[in-house]
């Protein structure tokens, strides 16, 4: 147990010193995220990391942690905190980039307290895709036709959830002045034209400084 503990405080205090630019990406189901990022990463040199992709390659690797995360996802349970953050700080060291988009984390308060107490690591501001409610129902049953836990109440009930556990997350950051809102119901191309203004600005004062 000592070893492990040891360990991970040497990836916290490595991945510190490296002064990591982070960015959480955050938006509801069908907010067009995940094609934004695939955008950012091409066009400013960062690191694409979600913690569901992460979580998911952990599970399949059928190690120790893995089965756990099986056990956890087939309950319907959150893994927690501390694992999800362990695989973050992991990806961020092997990547050998110092610029990340974290996608899809901290999806609640206690994801959020739980990566700045471990990783020592502030966000350097919050991207938020809003995008209202009916546009989110009218992709995702456009782009997903046929898939089962595509129909009009599973959407709603995860975009539910994304509200009562993401907002507390853009309110905190918001306060602070890191969040920046994108108005995400508009095209793919008009979309990216405004985070290009956000990374192009934000970001290179940041490399500057």
């Amino acid at each position: 147990m000592g070893t492990s503990d040891a360990a991970s405080k040497d990836v916290t205090v490595s991945l510190a010193e490296k002064k990591p630019i982070v960015v959480f990406v955050l938006g509801g189901p069908g907010s067009g995220k995940g094609t934004q990022c695939a955008n950012i990463v091409q066009h400013f040199g960062y690191t694409h990391l979600s913690a569901g992709d992460l979580l998911r390659a952990e599970r399949n690797s059928g190690s120790e942690n893995g089965t756990m995360i099986q056990n956890m996802m087939k309950e319907g349970k959150i893994v927690p905190s501390e694992l999800t953050i362990k695989l973050l700080q992991k990806a961020m060291l092997e990547s050998g980039n110092n610029k990340f988009l974290i996608d899809g984390f901290p999806r609640n308060e206690e994801n959020r307290a739980a990566f700045e107490a471990v990783t020592k690591i502030e966000p350097e501001f919050v991207l938020f895709f809003n995008c209202p409610e009916e546009e989110l129902e009218r992709r995702i049953l456009n782009r997903n036709q046929g898939r089962e836990d595509d129909n009009i109440e599973t959407i709603r009930k995860r975009f539910k959830v994304f509200l009562e556990s993401s907002l507390p997350v853009i309110e905190y950051y918001k306060a602070k002045g890191k969040v920046l809102e994108i108005d995400a119901a508009k095209s793919i191309e008009e979309v990216f034209d405004a985070v290009k203004v956000i990374f192009t600005t934000k970001v290179e004062k940041v490399v500057a400084a």
